[in-house]
Order: structure tokens, then sequence, then C-alpha cells
């Protein structure tokens, strides 16, 4: 079992930031790929950002220099920095990561970006 802990949603103007981070515990063993997707409403999940063990990164063409993947691997958490936020990345923001056995998914976390 592996639990994840989401935080650092809320409501922003556009052209602000936000910082969400996610906590990992319990039978991780070792990290694969930790992520953050999201769902705007109406719309599929989609993947944000991605990192893998070996330092690759991976953006969706959408968040490309506003948005930071980083990691903290002694605390197993995974960080989104976003910057310049815009209305469009209004979506709930989830969570995943992949252990070499299976994926984990977290409960998401709300970002709301008012123009």
């Amino acid at each position: 079992q592996v639990q994840l802990v989401e935080s650092g949603g809320g409501l922003v103007q556009a052209g602000g930031s936000l910082r969400l981070s996610c906590a990992a515990s319990g039978d991780i063993f070792s990290m694969n790929v930790m992520g953050w997707y999201r769902q705007a409403p109406g719309k599929q999940r989609e993947l944000a950002a991605a990192i893998y063990s070996n330092g690759i990164l991976t953006y969706a063409d959408s968040v490309k220099g506003r948005f930071t993947i980083s990691r903290d691997s002694a605390k197993n958490t995974v960080y989104l920095q976003m910057n310049s936020l815009k209305p469009e990345d209004t979506a709930v923001y989830y969570c995943k990561i992949n252990n070499y056995i299976m994926d984990y998914w977290g409960k998401g976390t709300l970002v709301t970006v008012s123009s």
C-alpha cells in the first residue's frame, strides 16, 4: 500500500503562482516516476509534468516554461511550481507515482485560476 497526500491547491488570479506538493508514504520501495496530471471540467485527464528516477523531466506543451516539477527523494515528495497561471490551467491536479510495481494516484487538489 502506498498513500499519497497532496496539498497546495486553491484559488489564484491569472498571472499568479501556486506550489503543489505530493508526499508519498507506505510500501514505496523504489520510485520510478512521479508526476502530476490534471483534469479540467469536461475534459480528459492529461499529463502536466513528470520526473523520472534518472532525472528526466517531461512537460505538456501547454505548461512548458511556466511549470517546474521537482522532487525531494529523501522525503518521497514531488512538487509542482506553477507560475504565470492562466484560467485554462483550472483543473483538479492529481499526483501519480509508479514504484516499478504499479501506479498510485492521489485524490486530487483543485486549482482555480480566475481571470
